[in-house]
């Protein structure tokens, strides 16, 4: 095969998944494929919320059911609740993410609250 054949393969390929990315762009701007419906229409009362991995065993995991969350625990051989009746906060908008952990907010909650400051009393003449 000369370079022109490996050129035209090369385009055609890179033709065909711009031409699959486009179609499933298109297709989520649409909303196909997300299930907000579960068996025989009905809404789905339980998702996972967040999920995060402890260590290469373990994940904690948060579920919502209705209205309240659970947080728990996942392991190879159990399972356990660690918090249970968290009331859900409400939904975000698509697109929108709540404010990232910063270790600034957390010193700042941490900080004791300065004391007024107090001046000086002037000595008795």
């Amino acid at each position: 095969m000369d370079a022109v054949s490996y050129l035209k393969f090369i385009l055609a390929l890179v033709v065909v998944l711009g031409m699959i990315l486009a179609v499933t762009w298109v297709l989520k701007r649409l909303g196909v494929g997300q299930q907000q419906l579960g068996a025989l229409g009905r809404k789905r009362r339980l998702r996972t919320v967040e999920a995060a991995s402890i260590d290469g065993r373990h994940r904690l995991v948060l579920i919502r059911r209705d209205a309240v969350e659970h947080l728990v625990l996942l392991g190879p051989a159990s399972s356990q609740v660690i918090e249970t009746g968290i009331p859900a906060a409400a939904d975000e908008p698509p697109g929108e993410t709540a404010p990232a952990f910063s270790f600034k907010s957390l010193l700042a909650a941490a900080r004791p609250a300065a004391a007024p400051s107090v001046p000086p009393k002037d000595p008795a003449p």
